[in-house]
């Protein structure tokens, strides 16, 4: 599986590289803190799949890195995604080393 650590993501971000962002956490967590990823709980990816872009890269994360694993698992299993990263540790890796 893909990974992409909280610092590589910074960068392409300040790089305003082209990506996609989502957060596969529930909406409350969601609405407490986040890193401007679209909302795709995990119980709604595989339902909302043609959301997902294909065409570049698309990091998806959660608050410890777990769902958003099961998530691009699913994902690859099922629709053979091959542009899928997660994001290491989650957001509370992020908070611990970007946004403290």
């Amino acid at each position: 599986m893909n990974q992409i650590s909280p610092a590589a993501l910074l960068e392409k971000i300040n790089l305003n590289q082209s990506f996609q962002l989502i957060d596969v956490r529930e909406q409350a967590e969601h609405e407490s803190y986040n890193i401007g990823g679209e909302l795709i709980p995990l119980g709604e990816i595989m339902d909302r799949k043609h959301v997902i872009q294909t065409d570049k890269p698309v990091i998806l994360y959660c608050k410890m890195g777990i769902r958003s694993q099961i998530a691009i698992q699913r994902l690859q299993e099922k629709y053979g995604f091959t542009n899928l990263f997660n994001l290491q540790g989650g957001i509370e890796r992020w908070k611990k080393e970007i946004h403290q």
